[in-house]
């Protein structure tokens, strides 16, 4: 399966210049080499995240769900849609959608780890459930930036079988070598491919790490951007999973019994 990361330079609190960057770098990436899959930023309409959330927010993420599943048909392409702020009632959570190539929307998924550094929690309600889609048959799982420091989570959605782990973010510079370090982890203890798609630019909050990364179940990174705006592929060859879990079977040696709390 070949994987397309968009590292965009989110503008800040300015979602109309945003989607109209992402759909040009979509288009642009697709004349070039039409991948299975593309993957977005975290928040990527707005930047994390401009304040009163009520003025930004996508009701029901439905202008995000018309537009997301519009280019995935167009481009019979599966689309994992970073994520946006959405509002239910009087809630509002960082909201990923996910749409196959005929632009069904297949799965979604609210951010459940949120980052009380940055009192993401006064702003946003926590999801409660994980997220597992297939794309093309290969079992998937998704994550939201600060969710990737919790192992027992993502330990979780490899439980249930997956391949691939999906990562949307809006990492900043000062922990770069914490994004790394993780991803490369998550994808190691797991033996799954790792696609993790962060933000760029500098925006009000901060500054966006970029440093998108494409990584096997080695451990080995199979691409790696800056901290440009820029497209990120790479193939997964996902032969290689079965070897992999057959030569250093560690869901065999599990003893689960004993990580109780």
């Amino acid at each position: 399966m070949k994987v397309s990361i968009l590292q965009m330079n989110v503008r800040f609190g300015e979602p109309d210049a945003n989607i109209d960057r992402m759909e040009r770098m979509l288009a642009e990436q697709m004349d070039r080499e039409a991948p299975d899959a593309f993957v977005l930023p975290e928040l990527w309409t707005t930047g994390f995240y401009p304040k009163p959330l009520a003025d930004y927010a996508d009701r029901a993420g439905e202008r995000t769900c018309e537009l997301l599943s519009g280019l995935a048909q167009k481009y019979r392409v599966n689309l994992v849609g970073g994520s946006v702020i959405t509002s239910e009632k009087d809630k509002f959570h960082n909201q990923c959608f996910i749409f196959d190539r005929g632009g069904n929307r297949i799965a979604s998924y609210c951010k459940t780890h949120l980052f009380s550094p940055a009192k993401e929690e006064k702003a946003f309600a926590a999801g409660d459930s994980p997220c597992v889609f297939s794309l093309d048959g290969v079992r998937c799982g998704m994550a939201i930036c600060y969710d990737i420091r919790f192992p027992e989570f993502i330990r979780q959605l490899a439980l249930q079988d997956i391949s691939i782990l999906f990562v949307s973010a809006a990492w900043p510079v000062q922990r770069t070598a914490h994004w790394q370090t993780l991803l490369c982890a998550r994808a190691i203890e797991n033996q799954m491919f790792v696609a993790a798609a962060n933000a760029a630019g500098v925006q009000p909050t901060m500054q966006c790490a970029g440093h998108s990364m494409l990584i096997d179940p080695w451990g080995e990174v199979l691409a790696e951007a800056g901290d440009e705006e820029i497209c990120l592929s790479a193939e997964m060859d996902l032969s290689i999973l079965q070897g992999i879990r057959s030569k250093i079977n560690v869901f065999a040696d599990r003893r689960p019994e004993l990580y109780s709390d």
